[in-house]
């Protein structure tokens, strides 16, 4: 009996420590508020620059370029709309060089492929002064058909980026909520997409973009995954034109808010890290300066 009870003790103990751990190593993500921006040429005006003071953005996610498959016979991946610097960011605002890869793209492994990347990310950063990059985000909606392949190409990424780099180099890439239920990829944070959640095929019975009901299956996922986790909330509107009829989707302020007090309730550490998506003047006059004071509050 008193060895059922050591043994009991001792998992206990081991089970309490893991769960320390867990919340250690979750609080080491940076607190901090931040933006996508997701256009094809960096030029910000003066209301766009006016947001990212206001709201205190210290990071801005930005995408560099796409990896798509080519359309001709050796059906490799290619880079497309790559981004041009026509401005610059302010100072204190850290950029994140973003680079969305299809899905088709991690089907199979393509040798070379996250060097390339690397190698074109730094290029673009010489190329236009901008100095001092200490992370590379990836975004890819994955399958349980293509993670293995992604996951080897995250560990090949990671290899190459952080290859000689003196900048505690990092890197990130986004978690959808259906990835949640997967093993973990081999980065060291990743963001949570709290939006395109429901079928864009169903618009007329729920918002596509976000929605708490198709949310709401997956928040019980939310404290068991191991990952560090960034939160990710939609401020944009999708145009779309459905057999001729042209349809708007855009999330009201109080959805978002819904969900993001459901989100941080089943896990608290959702409220350090807080990225909206995406930068655009347009997005900054669709909500009240209050909607975006509850979404950045931590």
């Amino acid at each position: 009996m008193r060895l059922k009870g050591f043994i009991i003790g001792i998992g206990l103990a081991l089970g309490l420590l893991t769960i320390e751990c867990s919340q250690q190593e979750r609080e080491m993500l940076p607190e901090g508020n931040a933006v996508y921006y997701w256009r094809t040429d960096l030029r910000l005006d003066s209301t766009e620059r006016a947001f990212l003071k206001q709201y205190h953005i210290n990071k801005v996610y930005c995408r560099y370029f796409d990896v798509v498959m080519s359309d001709d016979s050796v059906a490799e991946p290619r880079p497309n709309a790559t981004i041009t610097f026509s401005d610059t960011l302010p100072d204190n605002i850290e950029i994140i060089p973003t680079i969305y890869i299809t899905e088709d793209c991690m089907h199979q492994p393509h040798k070379g492929l996250a060097e390339k990347i690397v190698k074109r990310i730094q290029q673009m950063n010489e190329t236009n002064d901008i100095h001092g990059v200490r992370e590379i985000q990836i975004d890819c909606d994955y399958t349980y058909k293509s993670r293995k392949t992604y996951y080897a190409f995250l560990d090949e990424i990671d290899r190459f980026w952080k290859q000689g780099n003196p900048n505690h180099p990092r890197i990130s890439t986004t978690i959808r909520l259906h990835q949640l239920s997967m093993d973990t990829p081999p980065v060291d944070y990743g963001v949570l997409m709290i939006y395109n959640t429901g079928d864009p095929r169903k618009w007329e019975e729920r918002n596509p973009i976000l929605d708490y009901r198709d949310v709401y299956p997956y928040l019980a996922r939310l404290d068991q995954y191991p990952l560090p986790l960034a939160a990710a909330y939609p401020v944009y509107l999708w145009v779309r034109d459905i057999q001729g009829v042209h349809v708007e989707h855009l999330v009201e302020a109080e959805e978002i808010l819904r969900v993001k007090k459901a989100m941080e309730q089943e896990r608290q550490d959702l409220r350090r890290a807080i990225i909206t998506y995406h930068l655009d003047k347009d997005n900054i006059n669709r909500y009240k300066p209050e909607t975006y004071e509850e979404i950045y509050h931590h």
